[in-house]
C-alpha cells in the first residue's frame, strides 16, 4: 500500500502543508523584494551572503517585468538556504527607527502648533524646557504670526521649529553644524 501524502511517514513529525510551504516561499520573496528596495548603503550593513548580493544588485538593475518577476522567484529561493532572521530583524529595526523619528517629529510639528496659536503654551514650554531663552522663542512666535498674517514664506515658523528641536535634543548650534 502507498503511503498518503496527508499521512505521516515518520512517527512524530507531522509534514509540512503546500499551503504553508508557499506561504512561507511568499514571505521570503517579500524579503527579497524589500531588499531590492533599499540603498546600496544598507545593503552592505546586511551582510549579505556573496550569491543573494549578487541577485539582490541584478533584481535593482532589471527592467523587464517577467524577467524580473523570476529574479524575484530566483532571491526567493537563494533565501530559503541562508538564514534570514537576523536580515527580518535589522529590517524591523530600521523600520523602526524610521517611525520613532516620524512620531519625534510629529511631537515637534505639534509644539510649534501649540506656541503658535497658543498664548499660555509658552509657559507650559518652558517649564518642561527650563533652559530655555523665552525672549528668543517670543520673537520667533511674534515675527511667524505676522509672516502668516502677510502671506509671507514662513521663515520664522522654520526658525520656530529648530530652535524647539534644538532645545528638546538639547542640540547647541556648535553641535548642529558637527551633525551636518
Amino acid at each position: 500500500m502507498k503511503p498518503n501524502k496527508t499521512e505521516n511517514t515518520e512517527p512524530g513529525i507531522e509534514p509540512i502543508s503546500k499551503t504553508k510551504r508557499k506561504a512561507e516561499a511568499d514571505a521570503q520573496q517579500a524579503i527579497g523584494v524589500t531588499l531590492v528596495g533599499l540603498p546600496k548603503d544598507k545593503l552592505a550593513k546586511l551582510e549579505l551572503p556573496e550569491t543573494l548580493l549578487d541577485a539582490v544588485n541584478e533584481a535593482k538593475r532589471i527592467n523587464s517585468n517577467g524577467a524580473l518577476r523570476r529574479q524575484m522567484q530566483y532571491l526567493g529561493r537563494l533565501m530559503r538556504d541562508i538564514d534570514t532572521a537576523p536580515i527580518v530583524d535589522q529590517l524591523q529595526r530600521w523600520e523602526g527607527s524610521h517611525n520613532e523619528e516620524n512620531a519625534r517629529f510629529h511631537r515637534l510639528e505639534q509644539w510649534r502648533s501649540r506656541l503658535l496659536e497658543d498664548e499660555s503654551a509658552l509657559a507650559e514650554f518652558i517649564n518642561e524646557h527650563p533652559n530655555t531663552e523665552a525672549q528668543q522663542i517670543r520673537n520667533l512666535i511674534r515675527n511667524a504670526r505676522r509672516e502668516h498674517a502677510a502671506g509671507k514664506p514662513p521663515k520664522s515658523s522654520r526658525e520656530l521649529f529648530k530652535l524647539i528641536r534644538g532645545i528638546t535634543e538639547n542640540i547647541t548650534p556648535e553641535t548642529e553644524l558637527d551633525a551636518d
